[in-house]
């Protein structure tokens, strides 16, 4: 019996695996970056011309007095940045390196700089179309303006996909993975019980998550920004020990990025093809551009213009991929750790192994580990917060604001599970959840890209139309 139930495990694993292979191989990231480019050319490279406005409005104006919505500018950037900053910028960027190579950070550069007009898209529309629901929330993103801005069949059908496969991936890429993460993490590097890791962490998060989205914005608020100011602080610290490597960083990135470097010590080289399919990949993953998520957590904001919450939001995908992301990669290629062989199993060093190789070659003792695994556990945490927004809104949407508080009692508990399986002496059946759910989180996108691009129009007419406002000229004081 319990050898047939292992093939069953077995055999589901290798289809969901040929799946997401299917779901997340060119088709997607060639729609993903392509959507991005498109966006781009037709908002005028609008993410490069008001980057310094954005920022401003993002970090010092961070709210508008008076206006509807449910948390400040600031609030929302950080509650988006919650569900983004996670294991990706620092296992995701490992891995892109390992595999493609260093030239695989500047294809990540590229989704990133893209994506940020696709975040700020799905910004837009997340506010134009969002709703007041039966609690006197704001409620909003690809769901809504799939639904409200094409209508008909075809907006009813793909807002309705949305929601039930964001509501699916939730569970996995936005809570278990992370809290199976943080166990595993503190596990090695601290030898704490992974049981007591899913009891804390279920505590923390139920602490923040019961109390809506006002509580997750106030904590993400101030737990965001401290996070990503103790692990770049790491990363800079790493950065100042290795500063001669620094010049040589940016000529290998971009040499490496159209041809490939040859194997080198643990390195075993890469394509031009992987370099961009990891780049690619790993970006998307990271900042999630495209996938939707974005337009959730725009629509809560306290804001009259979708503008202005959509070049807050797009800030988030600068921080994420241009900023934490690099300075990752930065480590690892300026240490050298990407050549570095592992003692243990003999082959080349990947994901968070390799970061804390990394940090630990600028740091002295084990703080290097200490950095890592504290980053770790602090990105992973604010990505389960981030997320369990993500799922409310789209699991309201599909049943009603009867299913949120049932909802958030088994994303608690869901998270307790992530980490409680590594007690286990046999937990491969749990990856085929991990899978399962990363595919739903590539399914996300398709209907979320074809919104975008079906409603492009109102975008660019929003876009238009307010900075026509704010740049006409202001009526002078009356004359006698």
């Amino acid at each position: 019996m319990e050898q047939a139930s292992q093939g069953w495990v077995n055999t589901a694993q290798e289809w969901v695996g040929t799946v997401s292979g299917y779901v997340w191989g060119w088709p997607l990231l060639i729609l993903l970056v392509g959507t991005g480019f498109y966006l781009s050319i037709l908002l005028r490279g609008l993410q490069f011309r008001e980057l310094g406005r954005s920022l401003h409005l993002a970090l010092i104006k961070r709210h508008e007095v008076g206006a509807e919505g449910d948390i400040s500018h600031f609030q929302a950037l950080m509650t988006a940045l919650a569900a983004t900053v996670g294991t990706g910028n620092i296992v995701g960027v490992a891995t892109a390196i390992s595999v493609g190579g260093p030239g695989a950070l500047f294809w990540m550069w590229i989704t990133g700089l893209v994506g940020m007009a696709t975040k700020y898209a799905e910004a837009v529309l997340g506010v134009r179309y969002r709703v007041v629901d039966a609690r006197g929330e704001m409620n909003g993103g690809p769901h809504y303006y799939l639904s409200r801005g094409i209508g008909g069949g075809l907006g009813r059908t793909l807002g309705f996909l949305f929601a039930l496969f964001a509501s699916v991936a939730a569970f996995g890429i936005g809570n278990m993975v992370q809290s199976n993460s943080v166990a595993d993490a503190l596990r090695d590097t601290f030898q704490i019980d992974p049981l007591w890791t899913g009891i804390t962490i279920s505590v923390l998060a139920g602490m923040v998550i019961l109390g809506g989205i006002r509580s997750i914005g106030r904590f993400t608020g101030f737990f965001v920004p401290m996070m990503i100011v103790f692990y770049l602080i790491g990363a800079l610290v790493v950065l100042a020990v290795n500063w001669r490597g620094i010049p040589s960083v940016f000529i290998f990135v971009l040499q490496d990025a159209f041809s490939p470097a040859a194997p080198v010590g643990g390195f075993a080289g890469a394509t031009l093809m992987m370099a961009i399919r990891m780049g690619v990949a790993r970006g998307v993953f990271s900042n999630e551009s495209g996938l939707g998520t974005g337009g959730i957590a725009a629509a809560a904001a306290q804001t009259r213009e979708p503008v202005t919450q959509a070049l807050v939001s797009m800030t988030q995908t600068f921080i994420d991929t241009i900023v934490v992301c690099s300075l990752t990669g930065f480590a690892i290629i300026a240490t050298g750790a990407w050549t570095r062989i592992s003692p243990l199993t003999g082959e080349a060093l990947t994901g968070a192994p390799l970061t804390i190789q990394a940090f630990s070659t600028g740091l002295p003792g084990t703080w290097g580990g200490y950095i890592v695994a504290g980053g770790l556990t602090l990105f992973a945490f604010s990505t389960i917060l981030g997320w369990a927004y993500y799922g409310e809104r789209n699991v309201e949407y599909l049943l009603g604001a009867r299913a949120i508080l049932p909802y958030r009692i088994v994303f608690i508990l869901a998270a307790f599970v992530g980490a409680w399986v590594l007690t286990l002496e046999d937990i491969s059946g749990f990856q085929l959840v991990w899978d399962f759910a990363d595919v739903m989180n590539g399914l996300m996108a398709f209907p979320n890209l074809i919104g975008l691009l079906l409603l492009s129009g109102v975008v660019a007419r929003e876009t238009r139309d307010y900075f026509a406002r704010l740049n006409a000229p202001q009526p002078g004081p009356a004359s006698d």
